[in-house]
Formats: structure tokens, sequence, C-alpha cells
């Protein structure tokens, strides 16, 4: 795996040991950027179920100011946290090491709001309704901001939310990806 643009374009990182995580392929991050707008002008972003960190990392080295990692697989946690030292990027992180819901309800009650969010779950074990739904409710996605899903192919999100409403999807491969919007 490697950063794709940007600051540590070209970089490697790694990927958790085992078979917990599912990393989002080079070509599917490349294109998922692209698509909302190739770099940012600061910004926070939370990368949600974070595995690799992979997303994250993309968006730093793309120009967002900080981002914050959530996952509670130890080997995960650990990647993340190797591969955040070897770009240097310490300042501008903080990884939650708890589940989803957890974090939600801490990153709510400290008043964090993201610019990006990018939720990459184990395709087996989605709840993505229901975290979207937090993350509406919680009011974590500024106005205009963006959250992202991976998902199966096969699952459709196309309901709106009381501060997120629906844009666009599309499919690459086996994956599809779900774009919301902050309103």
């Amino acid at each position: 795996m490697r950063i794709i643009a940007g600051e540590f374009r070209s970089r490697r990182i790694e990927a958790p040991a085992g078979m917990s995580t599912r990393p989002t392929l080079d070509k599917v991050r490349e294109a998922v950027f692209s698509s909302i707008g190739g770099s940012f002008d600061g910004g926070n972003m939370l990368d949600l179920y974070a595995g690799s960190g992979a997303n994250g990392l993309e968006a730093l080295s793309r120009g967002m100011d900080q981002a914050v990692f959530v996952d509670n697989d130890r080997r995960a946690v650990s990647a993340i946290r190797k591969n955040i030292d070897s770009l240097g990027v310490k300042q501008q992180t903080r990884v939650l090491s708890c589940t989803d819901m957890k974090a939600l309800v801490i990153l709510k009650e400290e008043g964090m709001t993201f610019d990006l969010i990018y939720m990459d779950p184990p395709y087996a074990k989605q709840k993505n309704r229901e975290i979207l739904n937090l993350i509406s409710d919680y009011e974590l996605v500024e106005k205009d901001g963006m959250v992202l899903i991976e998902s199966l192919k096969e699952d459709e999100f196309h309901e709106e939310y009381e501060h997120l409403q629906f844009e666009k999807d599309r499919v690459y491969g086996i994956s599809r990806i779900t774009w919301y919007r902050g309103k």
C-alpha cells in the first residue's frame, strides 16, 4: 500500500497483519479522492474503521490539517501508529482505540466537527445506517462537508438524514462508494 498523491506521494504504508481488515485498494482511493477535489485547503478528517489509516493519511498528504483515526482492532491501531510515525505526522493526528459508537460519543462531547468522514467498516459487520444517524444527530459534519461510505456494491444508501443529504454513489469492482454532504 502507498500514499497516492500530495506531500507523501508514493510513500509506502503498512497494513495490519491478519484477515480482520480489508484495506481500500489504491485505485479506489485515488478515484475517490480525485472525485472530491484531489486536494484540501485545511480541515479535519475522521477515518472511521481506519484499518491501516490509509484514507486519513491520504487526506493529510493532500492538505487536511488534522486526522482522527478510529479502530478497535489492536493490530490495526498498531499499524496506524507505525504509519503515523513513519510519515512524521504525530502532531496532526489522534488515534482512538475503541468502538465506532464510543468514538462518536467522545467526538460529540468534545465538540469536534469534520470536513470529511470516511467510513470503511468490515463488509460483514456494517451498521452504516445506524452510524449515519449518529453522525447526523451529533452534527459531526461541517456544512458542505462530506461523508463517504465504502460498502459492498450491492449495498445502497439513498436515505436523507436531518443534517446529511445523499449526493451520489459509484461502484468500483466489488465496492460501492456513497457520498453524503452535510447540510
